[in-house]
């Protein structure tokens, strides 16, 4: 590579990457800000396509990140949360209706995120984090991620209809909606129970895909999103958050290397007692660290039914 081409390569990160590694929230509604003029870089207002480097002060609604070069900021948290049919996944809502927010544990200086959305009568999997930048790369269409759900049909489905689903798809006004699976799970009487695996996560995609072929669903839950399925130990309205081993799992497998995250631990100074002989020094990496434990579930999914490593999170709440 030429000195000129080193000279062209853009310095920084782009801002709304930087506000999202910063957990203001997901990189799409920082570039959603970043037009609105609700940010600044040095003081001026920013523009999409601003990068920032080492030493620049970016302010997002009054929020002031001191831009930091490459170091680390410390594992993310992640936080699975079990849905309840009537709560919303929205911080203001004009009717006042419950919020799976108003159950979250309150964080300092950071929010927690949600990777992707349920609607008001829709239960299941919710995932939480402090990472703009894990939720962008587990949300945005590109990255195709799974979303498996366990769906209650009245009546039953054809099997030219199931077919429809898997391989032409089924027309919607905003695109086509094709399952990456479909699978029959069997039913008694007028209800029937089917399990569909979707990549996307447009609004309200699933129920309206039976609509189309004049199906009414009755019951609907996410039981998968990536590979992190929703643990039986984890009741209605009540979460868990991942152990260090699952959430540097979830790091690696969407292309974010765990260690970037990562905060060397300060060095500890032995002061020798009254007449002891100094101890013998070890050399550089003679240490043992820990090791985390990774725990995973069939197909390398993150299993929280065998994990020890999480633990519960107490919140005000009622069962």
């Amino acid at each position: 590579m030429s000195d000129q081409q080193e000279m062209q390569e853009p310095q920084g990160e782009r801002l709304q990457k930087i506000l999202a590694q910063a957990g203001v929230g997901s990189r799409r509604e920082m570039e959603e800000w970043i037009v609105a003029g609700r940010v600044t870089l040095n003081g001026e207002v920013a523009t999409l396509g601003m990068r920032a480097v080492a030493g620049d002060m970016v302010c997002a609604d009054k929020r002031v990140i001191h831009v930091k070069g490459q170091a680390a900021q410390g594992l993310p948290r992640v936080l699975l949360y079990h849905k309840q049919e009537g709560e919303i996944v929205s911080r203001a809502d004009p009717k006042s209706r419950s919020s799976v927010f108003d159950n979250l544990p309150k964080l300092r200086g950071q929010k927690w995120i949600a990777i992707g959305r349920l609607d008001f009568n829709t239960s299941g999997l919710l995932i939480f984090t402090t990472s703009g930048e894990l939720a962008n790369r587990l949300m945005h269409p590109r990255f195709e991620v799974e979303r498996e759900y366990a769906v209650r049909v009245q009546g039953g489905m054809t099997p030219e209809q199931m077919k429809q689903m898997t391989r032409e798809g089924i027309e919607l006004e905003d695109g086509v909606v094709k399952f990456s699976k479909l699978s029959d799970e069997g039913g008694e009487g007028f209800n029937h129970w089917y399990r569909i695996v979707i990549k996307e996560g447009r609004n309200r995609e699933v129920r309206r895909t039976f609509e189309a072929l004049g199906l009414t669903v009755s019951r609907l839950m996410r039981v998968r999103f990536g590979i992190v399925n929703l643990p039986p130990s984890i009741k209605r309205g009540k979460m868990a958050e991942l152990g260090e081993g699952e959430v540097k799992m979830i790091l690696d497998w969407v292309g974010l290397a765990s260690e970037a995250f990562e905060q060397p631990e300060p060095a500890k100074v032995e002061r020798p007692r009254p007449g002891s002989k100094p101890s013998k020094e070890k050399e550089p990496g003679e240490a043992k660290m820990p090791v985390a434990r990774k725990t995973a579930g069939r197909r390398g999914q993150v299993d929280m039914s065998r994990a020890r490593a999480h633990r519960k999170i107490k919140t005000g709440a009622k069962s």
